[in-house]
């Protein structure tokens, strides 16, 4: 059985920090809470049954059902700790899961789940490939799970800081629908059109912030700095040559806030603090979701990258016979904005009362006429296959936003470190180049 390290407080309040064999995570919280202490942390460093397996191997789906069908053989086999687990017992240390590995185990999955393979033998198998150990772990909680009758989603909930939310509810839809294989294949896209949405804007924000940050602290450092040299400079030579304006006020006003720098900083801690506990509050949150809908530039694409996930998780849903009612029920896990929901909401109550489920989201404002009028037709005609073709739409309709979005943030990141710069030269270089040129020493002269 697997080992793990447990942090965890007694009755009396006592920390407690041991190591123990056990079947899985959860048996492991359901065996302390069961003596009355209050798990901590729990780290799971060595593993009862496991068959190494380099992941650059597993390269397409023969190498993986090799695995697969030597898994139960590996499983009566014992084997030496690796380094990396026994470093791990060590020090207590988790490897960390990467998106990388995310999207490796969807797509193995997925390919055992077309060959024909039960979630328990599928699970087993990828539990013997999986070379990272932290994952691995979670993959026998898992399976543990499957086998004592849960669903996946059940227990991917419990590793919420490792599953996204909408990974885990893309399995619970492909589950309660019975089309598990649809739903890893759309995990798999979510994973990785994610990661590279991620990325490109990553490399466009982080470049020019540290830019900006470094540009900001060289304004700061040469205002406090660089300005009170050179004007003391001018004030022993007796120059009558006086400091750009804005430099001498950029100064006083640093010079002020040195004094009182925490009146500022308190100001902006309460702003934030009563921004963050007012957008948990139900309708501080509401606000928030519609806000984010609204807001320039990423509100469309938020919108539609909201929706184009419920029309896919309805497709599943309506393919597998389920009616609308029960479609809209089942899809709307794979939403977390509070506005989306309540529309969804109101459309259920809609085909409840024997309404359009379609009106609510016109009534919205936030769905286009183009998807509006397309699931009309489709309530006419074939909505599965409407839908469809409606996601097909709203994807090309992302993809122009999101090339619309990677072109216009490098020119807002260039604005906003163009005027940084000009306000640098005029505080800063400035006076630099009244030195440099030493055109005080010209009005020094004179004034004497």
């Amino acid at each position: 059985m697997p080992e793990y390290i447990y942090k965890a407080v007694d009755r009396n309040g006592i920390m407690v920090k041991s190591r123990i064999t056990e079947k899985s995570k959860q048996n492991l919280v359901k065996r302390l809470k069961a003596n009355d202490m209050t798990p901590i942390d729990i780290i799971q460093t060595s593993f009862g049954k496991s068959q190494r397996a380099s992941r650059n191997k597993i390269s397409n789906s023969d190498e993986l059902m090799k695995i697969a069908n030597s898994a139960n053989i590996a499983k009566a086999n014992t084997r030496k700790l690796t380094p990396q687990e026994r470093l791990n017992m060590l020090l207590s240390l988790q490897q960390k899961i990467t998106n990388r590995d995310l999207v490796i185990f969807t797509q193995s999955f997925y390919l055992l789940k077309r060959a024909g393979f039960n979630n328990v033998h599928a699970l087993s198998t990828l539990v013997e490939s999986t070379e990272n150990s932290t994952l691995r772990g979670i993959l026998e909680d898992i399976q543990a799970g499957v086998e004592s009758g849960n669903y996946m989603y059940t227990t991917m909930e419990y590793y919420s800081d490792i599953f996204p939310y909408i990974y885990i509810n893309l399995i619970k839809v492909g589950e309660l629908s019975g089309s598990l294989e649809e739903s890893l294949k759309q995990a798999v896209e979510y994973l990785e059109s994610s990661h590279a949405l991620t990325k490109k804007i990553k490399s466009i924000l982080i470049p020019n912030i540290a830019q900006f940050i470094f540009l900001f602290i060289l304004l700061i450092l040469g205002t406090v700095i660089i300005v009170p040299i050179i004007q003391d400079v001018f004030t022993k030579i007796g120059s009558k040559e006086e400091l750009p304006a804005i430099t001498l006020a950029f100064s006083e006003f640093l010079n002020s806030l040195q004094n009182v720098w925490y009146i500022p900083v308190l100001i902006l801690a309460v702003i934030i603090t009563a921004l963050i506990l007012y957008i948990k509050t139900p309708k501080g949150r509401y606000n928030w979701d519609y806000f984010k809908y609204k807001m320039p530039i990423f509100g469309k694409l938020i919108f539609d990258i909201d929706f184009s996930r419920l029309c896919k998780a309805m497709v599943l849903n309506l393919r597998n016979g389920m009616r609308i009612q029960e479609s809209l029920e089942v899809s709307k896990s794979v939403v977390k904005n509070y506005v989306m929901l309540s529309v969804i909401e109101s459309s259920i109550n809609n085909i409840i009362a024997g309404e359009s489920w379609v009106k609510p989201f016109e009534e919205s404002g936030l769905a286009s006429i183009m998807v509006v009028e397309m699931l009309k037709i489709g309530m006419q005609t074939d909505l599965s296959t409407m839908m469809e073709k409606l996601i097909d739409f709203m994807e090309m309709d992302i993809d122009v936003v999101l090339q619309r979005i990677i072109k216009v943030l490098p020119q807002i990141m260039y604005s906003l470190v163009g005027v940084l710069l000009i306000f640098i030269t005029v505080v800063v270089l400035v006076p630099c180049i009244q030195v440099y040129m030493g055109t005080f020493l010209f009005s020094a002269v004179l004034g004497e």
